[in-house]
């Protein structure tokens, strides 16, 4: 009896040291394409405050004249709320220009990475340590 628990005590404490660490987070190349940045300036629609990502809807015209919603992920609430950025930050009809990367299936939907207001100021909104680029 003594053996089989030291065994499994020993098995437990092996398959905890071997494991690879589960990452909760997805990865930046599993949705967005570093090849197709976008540059998108419009009018905030609603911001969703959530998590894991904070996602932004804008309004966008299109070059045919038509307007298109397009979703913006932002980085993680924590991580905003450290930049300056609240969920107060944009309310609807705030024109905003976004650049990021877009979704891999081509929708309307895109990983943010800098956000600047029609004042001038600009916040970063990217993720850092997902595979993502970084602002320069």
């Amino acid at each position: 009896m003594r053996k089989s628990i030291m065994l499994a005590v020993l098995i437990g404490i092996a398959a905890v040291l071997t494991a690879r660490p589960m990452v909760a987070h997805h990865a930046f190349a599993a949705e967005f394409d570093k090849d197709r940045p976008i540059k998108l300036e419009g009018k905030v629609i609603k911001m969703q405050w959530i998590n894991p990502h904070p996602w932004i809807h804008i309004e966008v015209m299109g070059e045919d004249g038509k307007a298109a919603v397009w979703m913006i992920e932002a980085s993680a609430p924590n991580n905003l709320l450290r930049r300056g950025f609240t969920r107060d930050s944009l309310p609807p009809g705030t024109v905003i220009t976004v650049e990021g990367y877009q979704a891999l299936d081509g929708a309307q939907r895109a990983n943010g990475t800098a956000l600047t207001f029609a004042d001038g100021r600009h916040l970063f909104i990217g993720s850092v340590g997902t595979g993502a680029p970084v602002e320069q």
